[in-house]
């Protein structure tokens, strides 16, 4: 019974996830509560199930697989920062290559900006957080926490593109092969002054998050 809440909020977290995007579902919440409805719905819920899951984590029996070394906190607080970075710079910019993004017709494909580093950027910041907190959290459930989190977000990517590609036809093949052929340094040249904006963003958050973590997940990331 020790490790029942950690059980019971990964499964929740797994149904949270799996249910609401099924697509008779989403329509019918959809036409409920309207997209912006659903999109703030579904976000809060995702937070709050997050919040619950790496509480559940670190209140499930201590199990020790490594040692904590002080490198490893420089390492998680470095991979942090450029997972806030990489959320700056994708959010509210078209991806046709993803799910959710809005304006996806404005996509520029000879400019793509970060989306020539990846695809999916979202997914990597996703996969950067889980190993940066893998690192400095060496016993058993929050190893199968952070662990199944950085599998999830370097395997995803494989799995949307299966789906856009479906969804795209030949459009997919044809945006890939454009944007890996644009030369890397002119194409992250392309950001403009609202990039240095979202720069700064990055730092505040980074910044609210480190003061924010010991309040709501009880530990100081600097420790």
């Amino acid at each position: 019974m020790a490790w029942a809440e950690f059980i019971l909020a990964f499964l929740v977290f797994f149904v949270s996830h799996s249910v609401p995007v099924r697509p008779g579902v989403k329509e019918a919440l959809v036409r409920r509560i309207g997209r912006f409805g659903f999109s703030c719905c579904y976000s809060a819920l995702s937070l709050a199930v997050l919040i619950w899951l790496v509480g559940a984590a670190g209140r499930a029996p201590f199990v020790p697989v490594w040692n904590w070394a002080p490198w490893q906190t420089h390492l998680a607080l470095g991979l942090m920062f450029l997972a806030c970075l990489i959320i700056a710079l994708s959010l509210g910019r078209p991806n046709p290559f993803s799910f959710g993004s809005a304006q996806n017709h404005r996509f520029d494909a000879a400019k793509p900006g970060i989306i020539r580093l990846g695809r999916h950027p979202l997914l990597l910041a996703l996969g950067l957080w889980a190993i940066a907190h893998l690192f400095v959290n060496g016993d058993l459930a929050h190893v199968l926490l952070f662990g199944v989190f950085a599998i999830f977000a370097l395997s995803g990517g494989r799995l949307v593109d299966r789906r856009k590609r479906r969804e795209l036809g030949p459009r997919w093949d044809a945006l890939v092969e454009e944007v890996q052929g644009q030369p890397l340094k002119p194409a992250l040249r392309s950001f403009r002054k609202p990039d240095v904006v979202r720069i700064c963003c990055a730092v505040l958050i980074y910044l609210a998050l480190i003061g924010l973590h010991p309040l709501v997940i009880g530990v100081s990331p600097l420790m």
